[in-house]
């Protein structure tokens, strides 16, 4: 039996109504977060600038990229047994990605002033963004949606994964050793650390590649999630802070063209980046917690698709059909089946986005 359908919002707004509303949050956030700097948060620099430097070179690039990538014909091919109502998205450009990650990663780079720890932040965000490039080419190759294998993928991201733990462990060693928790609490790992390192990039990475199924659904929950990790990272890791702007702002660039009806789709090259992105930024200020909460709304997507696949397993049988827990999963995709709009889905997702960033920093 499927999981029960939520009740549908009422609201109704067309993508361009969203996507104003979503700049005006992530900038008054920014606005708000920099006029509580030195009281609260203790922010020292500014991450209104960044954000809308990348905002407005994102949107800049984007304008000479789309059009290259649609005379390119890297359409997207829509996968046959997802909801009907995409089909009538194939053809849209994919690989977005290639855009917007180095936009973000650029302008932090020489904005931060090549601080070592953004260097190395951004560098797994680049191989993120080529494993996901590799993905995305093979399903364009083949006109298929199956890409590079499962095993392979999660091969070099585990691979990536350790290169960016042992520099990590080599400048930062009390990194590999504590997290941090509420309440100035402080849990150690030891040798435990690589097991959680290596969970926390490929399950990051996963869940925004599993959220990135609806136009504007990844961009716009990325970049309320990355304006809040800023702020949570500023008061220790203000060029940390730099970087998480420059990805929100460069987010929030990348919706203007993905917004609905989409013109652009980030693909795997985008979406495995802003995971990888975010599991570096935890895991090299120690704040593995904050990163958590902030993630709630990736971490439910990942559940629902296993869920799904675990309760499928179990109640097969002699047949060996089993019952679905969802009508389809992610649960985005489960919520479009009960009558939920694309538009609905995503206005619903950044408002719990944005409680989640509220609630992180209520308990940083």
């Amino acid at each position: 039996m499927d999981a029960k359908i939520l009740p549908i919002p009422s609201f109704n707004l067309s993508g361009t109504v969203l996507f104003w509303l979503l700049t005006a949050i992530v900038t008054a956030g920014s606005l708000i977060l920099d006029g509580l700097g030195g009281r609260f948060f203790s922010l020292g620099e500014s991450l209104t600038l960044p954000l809308l430097g990348c905002t407005v070179a994102t949107v800049a690039v984007g304008s000479w990229i789309v059009p290259l990538l649609q005379r390119l014909k890297t359409g997207q091919v829509i996968r046959e047994d997802g909801p009907q109502a995409h089909l009538k998205k194939a053809g849209t450009p994919t690989m977005g990605g290639v855009f917007f990650i180095p936009v973000a990663t650029i302008v932090a780079l020489f904005w931060s002033g090549f601080a070592p720890d953004v260097i190395a932040v951004c560098t797994l965000t680049l191989a993120y963004a080529l494993i996901g490039w590799i993905d995305d080419w093979q399903i364009l190759r083949r006109r298929s949606n199956k890409g590079i294998s499962p095993k392979m993928k999660l091969a070099l991201q585990i691979g990536i994964g350790a290169l960016f733990c042992l520099w990590l462990g080599l400048t930062q060693p009390s990194a590999i050793t504590n997290v941090a928790l509420p309440f100035g609490l402080v849990l150690p790992l030891g040798a435990f650390f690589w097991v959680v390192a290596a969970f926390v990039l490929v399950a990051e990475s996963n869940a925004t590649n599993l959220t990135d199924g609806v136009d504007g659904l990844m961009g716009g929950t990325g970049a309320i999630s990355f304006l809040g990790l800023g702020a949570l990272v500023a008061s220790t890791h203000p060029e940390l802070m730099i970087f998480c702007a420059c990805i929100s702002g460069s987010c929030l660039g990348f919706v203007a063209f993905n917004r609905n009806p989409a013109r652009v789709f980030m693909g795997d090259t985008g979406s495995l980046a802003l995971g990888g992105a975010l599991a570096a930024v935890g895991l090299t200020t120690h704040d593995l917690w904050g990163l958590f909460i902030l993630s709630g709304l990736f971490f439910v997507e990942s559940i629902s698709v296993i869920a799904q696949v675990l309760y499928y397993k179990a109640t097969k049988g002699p047949d060996g059909i089993g019952k679905r827990l969802f009508k389809m999963a992610p649960i985005h995709h489960h919520l479009e089946l009960s009558g939920w709009s694309e538009l609905q889905i995503v206005a619903s997702f950044y408002v719990m986005s944005f409680l989640l960033v509220l609630m992180t920093l209520a308990f940083r």
